[in-house]
């Protein structure tokens, strides 16, 4: 966790371009790796109106160390139910965000698995590139990765504004995750 003084721009992940800090926060950077095998377990019950995603974040203690890389991420207007015919679109690749040294290299690509069960998302993060990987089988790889210590970000997301597509409006979104395991910090 990382922030400028109250009234600045500076901090992790602006969701805009006016985005200033409210309130300062005492650095803390907690578990920050750099490179290494990161994996997840974890299983969703979203509705049209909700998402889930892990992702790991430059610190931005540099503006320029500002990339992510996206383990997984399902909105759930991509899942199609149907048993053995379950099938989602996984988000999944490196977001480049204000870092010159990496370009956009993203895709969600539809894969046949139940998210309402668990599954092991995995990336397998190394300095010439990321692979990522759902039960253990390689699904994308980009040939570029960032090149400094990330923060790792777990969330579920409501957007109620999306409540008429919903079949369900009072659904609340769930992201079970029970195990998180990668290499040391680097930070």
């Amino acid at each position: 966790m990382y922030s400028g003084p109250v009234g600045s721009p500076i901090g992790q992940q602006p969701f805009g371009d006016d985005a200033v800090v409210r309130e300062a926060q005492e650095t803390q950077w907690g578990w920050a790796p750099g490179y290494g095998r990161l994996e997840v377990r974890a299983r969703m019950d979203l509705s049209p109106r909700s998402m889930a995603a892990v992702w790991m974040v430059g610190l931005e203690d540099e503006p320029d160390r500002c990339a992510e890389i996206c383990v997984f991420e399902v909105f759930g207007e991509a899942i199609r139910d149907g048993g053995a015919q379950a099938s989602a679109e996984v988000g999944m690749g490196v977001h480049a965000f204000r870092d010159p040294a990496v370009t956009e290299e993203w895709d969600a690509p539809r894969i046949a698995l139940d998210v309402a069960e668990h599954h092991l998302y995995a990336a397998e993060w190394r300095p010439d590139g990321v692979e990522f990987l759902i039960d253990g089988e390689p699904v994308k790889s980009v040939g570029q990765a960032p090149a400094y210590p990330m923060q790792m970000m777990v969330a579920v997301f409501d957007f109620p504004e999306k409540a008429d597509s919903a079949p369900d409006p009072d659904h609340v979104p769930l992201l079970a995750v029970d195990l998180v395991r990668g290499p040391a910090s680097a930070a």
